[in-house]
């Protein structure tokens, strides 16, 4: 049975840091893409960030871009998120997500890529 499990999840203060982390099992997804999306209450959920079987191509949000990086650990099966300079609007649960085979035409960014996902971590940023 697949299981994706996340952790790192807290409280934190406007302008800190956390990382999350997703370990997978079940499977290796060394030749797949993995991902991060989050859902803040009352909204759909969006993208975050993602990254290629080979860590060479990371994808990002607009509203992540230059403050969370995403990594993976192939020998491990894990996928991490640092998250730096952290903002209130950034509270939401955070899910990783890992796809079954590799699609080429569907773009990282979008959910129906992947079909694996985690039960989702806590992250709320006071101000």
């Amino acid at each position: 049975q697949v299981q994706l499990v996340e952790s790192g999840g807290g409280l934190v203060q406007a302008g800190d840091s956390l990382r999350l982390s997703c370990a997978a099992s079940g499977r290796s997804f060394s030749s797949n893409a993995m991902g991060w999306f989050r859902q803040a209450p009352g909204k759909e959920r969006e993208f975050v960030a993602a990254i290629s079987w080979n860590g060479v191509g990371t994808y990002y949000a607009n509203s992540v871009k230059g403050r969370f990086t995403i990594s993976r650990d192939n020998a491990e099966n894990t996928v991490n998120l640092q998250m730096n300079s952290l903002k209130p609007e950034d509270t939401a649960v955070y899910y990783c997500a890992a796809e079954k085979v590799y699609r080429y035409n569907i773009a990282y960014a979008s959910p129906s890529r992947y079909d694996y996902w985690g039960q989702g971590t806590q992250v709320t940023v006071s101000s």
